[in-house]
């Protein structure tokens, strides 16, 4: 047997299956959301439940790596390829907890063990000589930003930023870059050499269907832990944060209460200067003003969770689902997903029959 024709084979075989995994996957999400009408958001009860509306930023939002902009939810990837072989140099997903409304009212989303399916934005190259593609605009800051109210949001979109340029040389290497995004990755492309930039996201004021399950807020295990998920979570991926964390619940020192964890941090409004009620100051620091009534009832919707508030996130038997856009766009995309899949099933048979030729001597005959 040829051990070039049995590599491709073997290869055929893995890559079919993936792509038929992937495939039922999406089949079972179309399925579910074929399946299940939309609930308002007002008549919503405990259970799982399809919902489809508006993103509203919660207490924070996030900013994407390849576009610098805000969103709830950011995939990102660069891969550098030399035209013959291609190396994955970075890849990085995160989201941040936000709300999703309908004309009827709002619910809030944990996306902890979320399954996003949102497709690409943006997917450029950059070019032989590393000038890079146009709309690239590098993140220069931290990835978390405080969530904006709709006003800051329109200046925001108004204000022009520059273009970006290129990724930084010299002797900082790429590791300098935004504290280390592109750490591992070799300088700038080299004659010859490209970069690819893929970057999906969800950015508030988009429209998304979530399919998950419906609880009281006071049910939900670990509200902060659940606000959070990624690969660029710091906690996350940490087995020994998560074992003290689990060690310090099973022995009662964690504190449940956030007033008492954290303090006045746990005031609404006290990290921007415009606490709700007033904080526990030492004698000789300068008193920051309360918040209006206007301010204090937007930052008490906007930090406080009633512990009977119904709240979106994944269950025990229940996936949780965000997709981007409206429950037939959502639907056809998962279903596109399935049709790969069965591509991927046939690529699969026949490398496993020619395997299977190869093994018997056919092909030597």
């Amino acid at each position: 047997m040829e051990p070039q024709a049995v590599a491709f084979a073997v290869a055929g075989v893995i890559f079919g299956l993936v792509l038929l995994v992937r495939g039922f996957g999406g089949y079972r999400s179309a399925a579910a959301i074929a399946d299940t009408a939309p609930s308002r958001i007002a008549s919503a009860a405990v259970g799982e439940i399809l919902v489809s509306g508006v993103v509203e930023p919660a207490e924070l939002t996030l900013i994407s790596p390849l576009q610098s902009a805000p969103c709830v939810f950011y995939r990102a990837r660069i891969d550098q390829s030399d035209g013959e072989t291609a190396s994955g140099g970075y890849h990085e997903e995160r989201s941040v907890g936000f709300r999703v409304r309908d004309e009827t009212g709002d619910l809030r989303v944990f996306p902890r063990d979320a399954r996003f399916d949102v497709p690409n934005r943006f997917d450029e190259h950059s070019g032989a000589f590393g000038d890079e593609p146009s709309g690239l605009q590098l993140r220069a800051g931290p990835a978390f930003a405080q969530s904006l109210d709709r006003d800051a949001q329109i200046a925001a979109l108004l204000t022009v930023h520059p273009a970006g340029g290129g990724m930084p040389s010299g002797s900082g290497g790429p590791a300098a870059w935004s504290a280390g995004l592109l750490s591992g990755m070799s300088g700038l492309p080299v004659r010859g050499h490209s970069r690819r930039y893929c970057e999906a996201r969800i950015e508030p004021g988009e429209v998304v269907t979530i399919l998950g399950q419906a609880m009281p807020f006071d049910q939900l295990p670990d509200p902060a832990s659940a606000d959070v998920a990624g690969s660029g979570d710091p906690l996350g991926g940490d087995p020994e944060v998560a074992a003290d964390l689990a060690a310090a619940r099973a022995s009662g020192i964690l504190e449940s209460d956030p007033a008492e964890a954290w303090g006045n941090a746990a005031i609404p409004g006290f990290g921007i200067g415009r606490p709700v009620r007033e904080p526990e100051l030492d004698e000789a620091a300068n008193e920051p003003a309360l918040a209006g009534p206007g301010d204090a009832a937007r930052y008490e919707r906007t930090f406080e969770i009633a512990p009977d508030a119904l709240i979106l996130a994944a269950g025990p038997d229940s996936p949780l689902v965000i997709s981007f856009g409206a429950p037939a766009e959502a639907a056809g995309r998962h279903q596109r997903e399935f049709l790969i899949g069965l591509l991927g099933a046939i690529v699969a048979i026949a490398s496993a029959m020619a395997l299977a030729i190869m093994a018997g001597g056919g092909l030597d005959r």
